[in-house]
């Protein structure tokens, strides 16, 4: 890869006193997109956890735009989308009140009201938007939670198995929806065991800088 947006340089990142892997690099240039695989245990939450800056690692170095994430900071995290484990949805608010609560406070000021309602739509949410989130299926929380995706509009996408507790057709309506980002100059980092198609993804294999199976 060449001409990266998003670049990593000889990351490290430990658990506790043991080392997760060394010598990690990745890069991504816009369009693009690397699904990170590797067993449990291999340190793929950390790596995302690291490369969004949620964390530091013990070595290396992640860059956005060419300036350290650590320079930038809240800059970065302007550009940046993370989808972790946890859908961090508010459950006394509706799905459209958590939306709401996304754009406002999250997202650029110029974020019409509007694209509340169309994301609540994509994802298949907007008949029940008025519904308060903690009545909602697990899946309709994930769909909620990877919603934001769409108010938010920032262009490095980084998800954590995002594809949990979505049925079939929610996994492709996801896939499609990854896929339009990236033809829109869009970044994406995503960790998956569940199999999905997104045309043009390239595996990045964790197992090659692991230092936990050495």
């Amino acid at each position: 890869m060449s001409d990266g947006l998003f670049a990593a340089r000889g990351l490290a990142c430990m658990r506790g006193d043991r080392t997760l892997f060394a010598g990690l690099s990745l890069e991504l240039a816009e369009g693009q997109a690397l699904h990170v695989r590797g067993p449990n245990g291999l340190g793929k939450t950390t790596l995302l956890r690291a490369l969004c800056g949620l964390s530091r690692p013990a070595r290396g170095e992640v860059r956005w735009r060419g300036e350290l994430i650590t320079d930038l900071a809240d800059d970065f995290t302007a550009e940046v989308a993370y989808v972790g484990h946890l859908n961090g949805i508010q459950g006394d608010l509706t799905a459209g009140e958590n939306l709401e609560v996304a754009r406002r406070v999250f997202a650029r000021r110029t974020t019409p009201p509007q694209v509340v309602s169309e994301a609540l739509e994509r994802v298949g949410l907007r008949a029940i938007a008025d519904r308060p989130a903690r009545y909602l299926s697990q899946g309709q929380k994930r769909r909620l939670a990877l919603a934001r995706l769409l108010v938010l509009r920032r262009p490095l996408w980084i998800l954590d198995e995002p594809f949990t507790a979505l049925d079939a057709a929610s996994v492709v309506g996801l896939s499609a929806l990854i896929g339009e980002h990236l033809a829109a100059g869009g970044l994406a980092l995503i960790v998956s065991h569940q199999a999905f198609d997104i045309p043009g993804i390239e595996d990045f294999e964790l197992a090659r800088y692991s230092r936990t199976r050495k």
